[in-house]
This record gives C-alpha cells, sequence and structure tokens, in this order.
C-alpha cells in the first residue's frame, strides 16, 4: 500500500483523486485549506485546516506515513507550496507540483501585465469605470479605496459583514463559465475592463476570450515564483509520476 497526501483545493486535484482512488494499493488523502465555505469534495480521504506551517506539514508527513505528496494547489496559494517542498525535503518524502500552465496572450487581447493585486488596484486609476474583478473574496480590500469605479465582483462565496468591499454588485457563482455567460456579462453590465488573476486551465478561460472578442481591457495578474523542483502541468502526467513511483 501506498499512501498518498493531495494538497488540493483545485480541479485538477478533485480530478487527480477520483483517478487514484480507483487504483489498487493506493490511499489518497486530500488536504483543504477551508477558505471555500462549500467545496467539491474529492474522492477518498479529506482533512481540512491549515497545517502550521513547515514543521507541522512535516510532522504530519511522518505521523500519517506519506509516501508521496502531490502539490495541486491554486497557482497563487504559494506559501503552501514552498512549505511543501521544505516539508517534504526535511522528512524525505518525494514530491511533485501538479501545476497547469499559464493563459498565454494572443492576438488580440489588451492586457495589462502587473505582478499584484495591489498593483492591479493602482493600474485602474483613472483608466477604468466598470471592472469586472473576478480576483476572489479576499483580495477585494485592495479595491475598497476605489470610490469612483464600479464593480461587479465575482467569487465562490460572499465577503463577510464587516470586510472591505469596493462599490458595485456581488456574484456569488462557481465555474466552469461559458463563453456565452462570459459575454453576456461584459455587455448587460457594459464592462470595461476585467481583473483576473493568471489562473490557467479552461474554468475561467471564457471571460479572456469575451474580453478579446469584445475589446475590453484585462488587467492581468501574474503568477507568483515557485518553488524549484518536479513538475508537471496535467492530471495524466501526474499518474504517469505515481505509476512509476509505485513500480520502483
Amino acid at each position: 500500500m501506498i499512501r498518498i497526501l493531495i494538497l488540493g483545493g483545485t480541479g485538477d486535484a478533485a480530478e487527480l483523486a477520483a483517478r487514484l482512488a480507483s487504483i489498487e494499493r493506493v490511499e489518497v488523502i486530500t488536504s483543504l485549506a477551508g477558505r471555500t465555505r462549500d467545496p467539491l469534495v474529492p474522492l477518498g480521504d479529506l482533512r481540512v485546516g491549515g497545517f502550521g506551517g513547515v514543521a507541522g506539514l512535516a510532522s504530519y508527513l511522518e505521523v500519517m506515513q506519506i509516501d508521496l505528496l502531490i502539490d495541486a494547489t491554486h497557482p497563487f496559494a504559494s506559501q503552501i507550496s514552498w512549505n511543501a517542498v521544505d516539508a517534504a525535503t526535511k522528512v524525505g518524502v518525494t514530491n511533485l507540483r501538479l501545476i497547469r500552465p499559464p493563459w498565454q496572450k494572443v492576438s488580440g487581447d489588451r492586457w495589462i501585465e502587473v505582478d499584484s493585486v495591489a498593483a492591479a488596484a493602482t493600474i485602474l486609476q483613472n483608466q477604468a469605470q466598470r471592472v469586472f474583478l473576478t480576483v476572489g473574496r479576499q483580495e477585494l480590500a485592495a479595491f475598497a479605496h476605489l470610490k469612483e469605479i464600479w464593480f461587479l465582483m465575482r467569487m465562490i462565496d460572499a465577503p463577510t459583514p464587516d470586510a472591505l468591499v469596493p462599490p458595485g454588485m456581488l456574484l456569488c457563482d462557481r465555474g466552469p463559465f461559458t463563453l456565452y455567460n462570459e459575454r453576456e456579462i461584459l455587455i448587460h453590465h457594459n464592462i470595461d475592463t476585467i481583473v483576473s488573476k493568471n489562473s490557467g486551465g479552461d474554468a475561467t478561460y471564457a471571460k479572456i476570450i469575451a474580453a478579446r472578442e469584445l475589446e475590453v481591457k484585462v488587467v492581468m495578474v501574474n503568477r507568483p515564483a515557485i518553488p524549484p523542483g518536479n513538475y508537471v502541468t496535467n492530471v495524466d502526467d501526474a499518474l504517469a509520476w505515481v505509476f512509476d513511483k509505485l513500480h520502483d
């Protein structure tokens, strides 16, 4: 029996857990940070909550006798990715990062690339009037001071009542989103700018296509630096990596 810990929270993580759960000699545990109130529950065992930094994760790997660690967290969940590499190295657990490729700018895209959410908020001043904000509820405060801009804010869960929120309208929804849906949103709300993290993948890419078609600007937040290590960009390659370790 081989025990695998998946650091989850993405669709790729859920798909990987489901496919691994059907393999003999494999036990899968998925860990979720617990930030989403109604998460997609993967197959296999589940734990929710933080580990308490590198030391806590290293201890968990040892106590639970984890053989393989797969980090399939969101591309912007950078701290847990660095912790994962440090903890796995500390206790000698083989680890892998499953991270989907970032979106690439193509002809027709009107991107303004920035390196942080704070920089995205700065860019909007005097350049936007109606913004489709799609960076998640934890990042809303960075835009709360922009009182002259109207925001359509899409997220999975609504912010808490005491959260700092910019002026506008909340839209609670979960992807994947269709091109028709995204086009209608941009037209109906007269959006002139989208703010998005470069998450990659297909689930939310339709908004980028719609923006291209309608010549809407996109303020694109680039990904944070990622730790060194072994990487794959899709679930099939992650499965191949596991099968290779099973036959070592």
